[in-house]
């Protein structure tokens, strides 16, 4: 059964730093490339960050980059976003996503909220 579990998001001050963990279960994160998303209120779910299968290379949205990083743990068989320097507007609810098995898989969401 694939499952993605996402934890380490909270309140946080602006400037400061979180690493969000992405747990997959069912398959193996090395065989695929894996994404995060993020969605705040009121707005569209949109791509902040991904990593290919090979060689993981790494893709982000122009409002991230430069303050956040995506590497995965092959032993782990986990997925990680460190978000540093972070601002209000990073505030939302964090999603890791994979297309595994013919599906594109969600887990259940983080919460990030950057306020004073």
């Amino acid at each position: 059964q694939v499952q993605l579990v996402e934890s380490g998001g909270g309140l946080v001050q602006p400037g400061g730093s979180l690493r969000l963990s992405c747990a997959a279960s069912g398959f193996r994160v090395s065989l695929y490339a894996m994404k995060w998303y993020r969605q705040a209120p009121g707005k569209e779910r949109e791509l902040v960050a991904s990593i290919a299968v090979t060689g993981d290379s790494a893709t982000y949205a122009d409002s991230v980059k430069g303050r956040f990083t995506i590497s995965r743990d092959n032993a782990e068989n986990t997925v990680y976003l460190q978000m540093n320097s972070l601002k209000p507007e990073d505030t939302a609810v964090y999603y890791c996503n994979a297309f595994v098995y013919l599906g594109s898989r969600w887990g259940q969401g983080t919460q990030v909220t950057v306020a004073s």
